[in-house]
């Protein structure tokens, strides 16, 4: 398989793939008997698709997106003129994954992705974490990643709470949607409360989790959330994830026709994996994950200096690091398991954006240290 950047063709093939999906999930998501409008909420304006209630009377209100979104209002205001050429997109999938060797999810998982936005998740700003979301970075920074980081038997999703409850919104049944991919899905009951399930799993074992930031005290720790626009779902509470699912990037899962979701920005997804690379718990296969982990980190973090996006990763890096002890001592713990020239290189390159941005790089570890380098040859 070649390795490397991208060849420019396929880099922009993809950018056209990524605004034909957004495009055609207008097209199906909102039927041409609605209108937009824009709703003010706390000084801020959101657009809404209301369509005539079947029975009764008034208006069934789903909500859009921020107005503020340049990408969405722009769909707003040509969503009459909007065509979808799901042919077309199936050809631009195909050529991606047959010529330029990008990866592609497993059947399972890109179903239940395209069923789940089918059934409005990243509409309401869920994102899709987790290795498929790796899946999609190296179409997103043009360079192939390590594939063998790719490997996987699950599908990740996640929300803020805040937002789940102000957006007004809901899905259809999370079960009943998970379902019409494969009718042997079943809820997963949490050990903390069994009225209420985090995580579903078919007959084949693949399974399906909702998470959402940890903001509350550690008494919240494990128990799980009610998340009033997924469905019936309630979504497992976890530390970090906050800082992950920050101002996600747009990209499409190829998979079918392309799905467009929403994903972490790599640079916070390459951080967060330094981090809970080092806190899996060691059981039948944590260590496993956590090698996983690092070496996901790994990849994107080499792609991006590659990129020249140094300064997207110094950023990130120094947000962490600044977040306290446990963030620190986290990030240190992974940093040491790898080889002295990625450490090196790491070390150089942050550090050296870091210093361009105004700040000390002693203060993030990433000042160099001889004590790592090979000592001289005697002469």
């Amino acid at each position: 398989m070649p390795s490397g950047r991208l060849d420019i063709t396929y880099q922009t093939l993809y950018s056209e793939l990524v605004q034909r999906c957004l495009d055609e999930s207008f097209t199906s998501e909102f039927s041409a008997n609605g209108r937009f409008v824009a709703v003010a909420v706390k000084d801020k304006k959101y657009w809404y698709f209301d369509t005539p209630k079947l029975e009764g009377g008034g208006q069934n209100r789903r909500y859009v997106g921020p107005v503020d979104d340049p990408e969405i209002t722009k769909r707003v205001e040509a969503f009459k003129d909007l065509k979808a050429g799901l042919k077309g997109r199936r050809r631009l999938v195909s050529t991606l994954i047959r010529e330029a060797y990008l990866p592609r999810p497993l059947p399972m998982a890109g179903q239940v992705v395209e069923q789940l936005a089918k059934a409005g998740f990243f509409r309401m700003r869920g994102l899709l974490v987790g290795t498929v979301a790796y899946q999609c970075y190296s179409a997103v920074l043009g360079r192939r990643l390590d594939a063998v980081a790719m490997q996987t038997g699950d599908a990740d999703f996640a929300q803020f709470h805040a937002i789940s409850v102000a957006i007004k919104d809901s899905m259809p049944p999370i079960l009943e949607v998970l379902r019409e991919v494969d009718r042997t899905f079943r809820e997963i009951s949490s050990q903390a409360d069994g009225r209420a399930s985090t995580q579903f799993v078919s007959r084949d074992n693949f399974k399906v989790e909702f998470l959402t930031p940890n903001q509350w005290s550690d008494d919240q720790a494990g128990k799980p959330v009610t998340m009033p626009a997924l469905g019936g779902a309630s979504a497992f509470p976890l530390r970090f994830l906050d800082y992950l699912i920050y101002e996600p990037v747009r990209a499409v899962l190829l998979h079918g026709a392309g799905v467009p979701v929403l994903v972490p920005s790599p640079e916070r997804y390459a951080i967060h994996k330094l981090i809970v690379g080092s806190r899996r718990k060691l059981d039948r296969d944590g260590t496993a994950k956590s090698a996983k982990d690092r070496l996901q980190a790994r990849s994107i973090i080499e792609a991006m200096i590659e990129n020249r996006q140094h300064v997207d990763v110094a950023s990130a890096f120094m947000e962490a690091w600044d977040r306290g002890d446990q963030w620190k001592a986290a990030i240190r713990t992974s940093i040491a398991t790898y080889d002295d020239g990625f450490r090196r290189s790491l070390r150089t390159e942050l550090g050296n954006c870091v210093t361009e941005l105004g700040f000390d790089p002693t203060k993030y570890d990433l000042a160099d240290k001889p004590k790592d380098d090979p000592p001289p040859r005697p002469k």
